[in-house]
């Protein structure tokens, strides 16, 4: 008998038969508040009415237009939607599957545009499993373990995160941007280096937003050296930050950004926009792809940016996260094990340590694990996996939040007492 692999593992045991907003319905009927949106991917929660008529009506007129063969409708509207969200330097867009292949193409531009071999990425990100997006990925052994030779051309740097070092977060940030000026003295030439690619929040490392004067440090090196500056916004773009985009929590903007999850509410589709100046430095035939810009992924991201945009989504983000965030902290009140509770908008995290402030990934699995026990879907994330992640749709009304901090609050007291 045929099985799925053993290597899938599901972080609940639910077996989901339908869901509507930030609910999902198992297929006993019962109601779990969906706070994981499949890894930030429903931003306009599951089955939004207007996204899954955009998508049952494009899937009765045109399912596949190769776009490198031919031009459909759909996607020209994307397009144009895009157009009123992006930096309006940022004026050209190409689009694929996934988040992996989204990265892979902003290198790809990068090292084509600038013709120079190198890239530095920052400890704790993540931007894929595929073969170079895995090897700039550091957010965890197990997404690079056992895939040797990686990908050359690719230095690490420190990223400023004050609790792993023990610092405060200007402390943090002066370190990170010594030891990248010191790279660049050492390891990757400024005329060697095509871009730098970092995530405006940490997401699989653990839910890290950088802090802005980190940002405009990078920012300000790229310039200074004719380096690009790649923003991947896989997770944070879309609203999910209480800005459409994270870096707009910054005053700067990057040369390349990388979009995905949330912007089709579902349907498998990524991007990259820069200027159509740096786009046109790209070598022809570089970009494509069968399934890239698929008719009905472009129809249900049209509607999706429309919902969006519509029903004052970003601004419910950052009123949600808000409320969210201080409930989480006062929860964290109760206990001297939880370290941390950060992020951004409805992209926040609870940091677990143990007495002696070790990770402590066992207390953090627990409260996990109790919260889905108690209709609460969550997951964990970092490198210890001692990090609780919640990310609700878009949609979450303050109603759903004090739900979820009620649970939540049950589950983190049931995992203390347990411990």
């Amino acid at each position: 008998m045929t099985t799925l692999s053993p290597l899938l593992k599901q972080a609940t045991p639910v077996q989901a038969a339908s869901g509507h907003g930030v609910h999902l319905i198992d297929t006993a009927g019962r109601d779990f508040l969906d706070f994981t949106a499949g890894i930030g991917v429903t931003s306009t929660g599951h089955c939004h009415p207007k996204v899954v008529a955009a998508a049952q009506a494009q899937v009765a007129t045109l399912i596949h237009g190769q776009y490198t063969t031919v031009m459909h409708e759909p996607l020209q509207q994307l397009v144009a939607e895009l157009g009123k969200v992006l930096p309006p330097q940022l004026d050209s867009v190409y689009f694929a599957n996934s988040g992996s292949e989204a990265v892979e193409a902003s290198l790809r531009l990068a090292r084509q545009a600038t013709g120079r071999p190198n890239v530095v990425v920052f400890h704790g990100g993540f931007h894929g499993r595929t073969v170079a997006a895995a090897t700039m990925t550091t957010s965890g052994t197990k997404f690079r373990t056992g895939f040797a030779p990686l990908m050359g051309g690719v230095h690490v740097a420190p990223f400023p995160s004050p609790l792993r070092y023990g610092w405060d977060e200007q402390t943090a940030v002066t370190f990170a941007l010594n030891e990248l000026d010191f790279i660049l003295q050492t390891l990757t030439a400024p005329s060697d280096t095509a871009a730098f690619i970092i995530e405006p929040v940490l997401g699989e490392g653990g839910y890290i937003p950088a802090p802005a004067s980190f940002l405009a440090g990078l920012r300000e090196r790229a310039d200074r050296y004719g380096i690009l500056l790649i923003l991947d916004e896989v997770q944070t773009g879309v609203g999910r930050t209480g800005k459409f985009w994270a870096h707009q929590h910054c005053d700067i903007t990057p040369d390349i950004l990388v979009t995905a999850k949330g912007i089709a509410s579902g349907f498998p589709l990524s991007g990259i926009a820069a200027s159509s100046a740096l786009m046109s430095k790209a070598l022809p035939g570089s970009q494509g792809g069968t399934y890239g810009a698929n008719a009905v992924a472009c129809a249900a991201a049209v509607a999706t940016l429309r919902v969006i945009e519509d029903e004052g989504l970003v601004a419910n983000c950052a009123a949600m996260g808000a409320r969210l965030q201080s409930g989480l902290e006062k929860v964290a009140a109760g206990t001297d094990r939880i370290a941390e509770v950060r992020g951004l908008g409805l992209m926040l995290a609870t940091e677990f340590s143990t007495a002696d402030g070790a990770p402590d990934p066992a207390l953090a699995a627990a409260a996990q694990r109790i919260a889905v026990e108690e209709g609460l879907l969550l997951l964990t994330c970092g490198p210890w996996n001692n990090v609780v992640r919640m990310i609700p749709a878009l949609v979450i009304n303050a109603e759903e939040v004090d739900a979820g901090l009620a649970v939540w609050d049950r589950a983190v007291t049931r995992a203390l007492g347990q411990s």
